[in-house]
């Protein structure tokens, strides 16, 4: 009996290695380099050359004046799109499922996908277009009102709610499937039943569609908890500007300029650890939440 079970599993095991391999390669091996956050680290010197300085590192980093504007810059930014991540996709599954002639719901469905799957090096380039002060369309169209164009990717105020509603746009056509899947296992016959007894369609969403979806709503906000320090490096990356550092710069970007630019690797790598190591602690106790208000198992 074993012999028959382990000929037909070998196959899928051995399936498991080429991926095993890569994530050795590119996520465990390189873990050794945590070392240089406690470390004077010098290139020419190595891992095991560089002077040995214990926690200066993590403590310099504490004492930088703008370090603690970029931490609430991250968890701002991140948990707007978290907040608005939740919402918007809920209401386009609603609002989708009341569409009765299928060619216009995939037709709908088509065109609010397509933006997940362009990079956001794409996306800033036409973001930067649309939203010129000058020349872009959506300022033309707040000057027809007599208001003045706005600058969004120039000024402090508005650039990061332009990093929510932009993330949001191109994030929210794929986020509705997760909800349109569990719309579609609700039971026809809650709603005839409902329709019998008179409930409009708010009323058959509200009491019916809605309870429904509460579950998949709370796994979902409980496991986006562990991504409250992740405020997206590519499209801030792509969109930011030295203009837009008081409010734009997040721990991703930040460390990219201290490490790469500016070639301070042992406090960017200080700085990145302290980021892991709080997201190991958020995406643990997400999972708990998880497992705790809606019986979610990763197994």
């Amino acid at each position: 009996m074993f012999r028959k079970k382990w000929r037909v599993e070998l196959p899928l095991h051995l399936m498991l290695i080429p991926g095993l391999i890569a994530i050795l390669i590119f996520s465990y091996i390189p873990m050794a380099g945590v070392v240089i956050a406690f470390q004077d680290f010098m290139p020419v010197k190595g891992l095991f050359g560089s002077e040995w300085i214990g926690l200066e590192n993590f403590s310099y980093m504490v004492e930088l004046p703008d370090f603690y504007q970029i931490l609430w810059n991250t968890i701002f930014i991140a948990s707007m799109k978290i907040i608005v991540g939740l919402i918007v996709p809920v209401t386009i599954a609603m609002l989708l499922n009341e569409i009765r002639k299928e060619v216009y719901k995939r037709s709908i469905q088509t065109l609010i996908y397509l933006p997940y799957f362009l990079s956001w090096v794409i996306l800033s380039g036409i973001l930067i277009d649309i939203l010129s002060p000058s020349t872009g369309i959506v300022n033309i169209i707040i000057q027809w009102f007599g208001l003045d164009s706005i600058f969004f990717l120039g000024d402090n105020r508005w650039f990061p709610y332009t990093l929510v509603i932009s993330n949001e746009w191109k994030e929210f056509g794929f986020s509705t499937i997760v909800y349109l899947a569990a719309i579609a296992g609700i039971n026809p016959s809650l709603y005839e039943a409902a329709i019998v007894d008179g409930a409009n369609r708010w009323k058959q969403t509200l009491y019916i569609t809605l309870p429904a979806m509460a579950p998949i709503i709370v796994l979902m906000a409980t496991l986006s908890i562990g991504s409250i320090l992740n405020a997206g490096f590519e499209q801030v990356f792509n969109l930011y500007s030295p203009v837009v550092y008081e409010t734009g710069d997040i721990i991703d970007t930040f460390v990219y300029r201290i490490g790469l630019v500016e070639a301070q690797y042992g406090l960017a790598t200080a700085v990145g650890l302290l980021k892991s190591v709080v997201s190991l602690i958020l995406i643990s106790v997400s999972y708990f939440m998880a497992y705790r208000f809606a019986n979610y198992r990763i197994f």
